[in-house]
């Protein structure tokens, strides 16, 4: 029997900051559709989802031929934010997310993924501009894969890593990335910086500081390094 086990992140709101970028490129897209932009909270609501499905939720009195357009003027506005080199408006990592990304890629029996609702371009940016290509064994973004919290990105990343799923953990700060762990059967860790209340993401594990993740990972997965 392997022991190996997984270690899965989500993305915005839980390695990266993104909320400034995800402002913007929302309040371009209703902007260039006429629609009043909805407030923050509701915005960052959302972060995890699919697109599809944020701007349905986001407007679900709109015509659902509306939806796509929104999704393509996000998408055309986000890249526009960070440029033609792609080194403009940056999402950065949070205090304390590269020095535990290194200490769990360094262990032997630790591999590293991501379940993510951003697009591979999306996804593909911030790997390269944050310098950490290479680091995840495994990259699940929303191209291919129906949004959180199906657990589709999980189920890939087990298969593709051949890793159990009571040696693998889900880490996340939305409520969509808890209920797809769950889905999955992994445990799941829950981070109280992000863009859900923490109160509402009900995780095996709560942590408020990067420094806690690795004894919390140690804790859940029954191994250590």
């Amino acid at each position: 029997m392997s022991d190996l086990r997984l270690v899965i992140f989500d993305v915005d709101g839980t390695l990266v900051d993104s909320q400034a970028e995800i402002v913007a490129a929302m309040t371009a897209a209703f902007a260039a559709e006429a629609l009043v932009l909805p407030d923050r909270q509701r915005l960052l609501s959302i972060v995890g989802l699919s697109l599809d499905v944020a701007m349905a939720r986001l407007c679900p009195d709109e015509p659902p031929d509306r939806h796509p357009r929104l999704v393509q003027a996000y998408k055309d506005a986000y890249m526009d934010l960070r440029g033609a080199d792609g080194k403009g408006e940056l999402s950065p990592l949070y205090p304390g997310a590269r020095a535990a990304l290194d200490a769990l890629a360094g262990q032997d029996n630790t591999l590293l993924a991501v379940a993510t609702g951003k697009s591979r371009r999306g996804l593909d940016k911030i790997l390269e501009r944050h310098g950490l290509r290479g680091m995840f064994h495994s990259e699940q973004v929303a191209d291919d894969h129906p949004s959180k919290p199906n657990p589709s990105m999980i189920l890939t990343a087990l298969n593709e890593t051949g890793t159990d799923a009571r040696a693998a953990v889900m880490i996340g700060d939305t409520t969509f990335d808890m209920d797809m762990g769950r889905a999955a059967g992994v445990r799941t860790i829950g981070v109280a910086w992000g863009y859900h209340d923490a109160d509402s993401l009900r995780p095996d594990l709560l942590i408020d500081d990067f420094a806690d993740l690795l004894p919390a990972i140690d804790q859940l997965t029954g191994s250590r390094p």
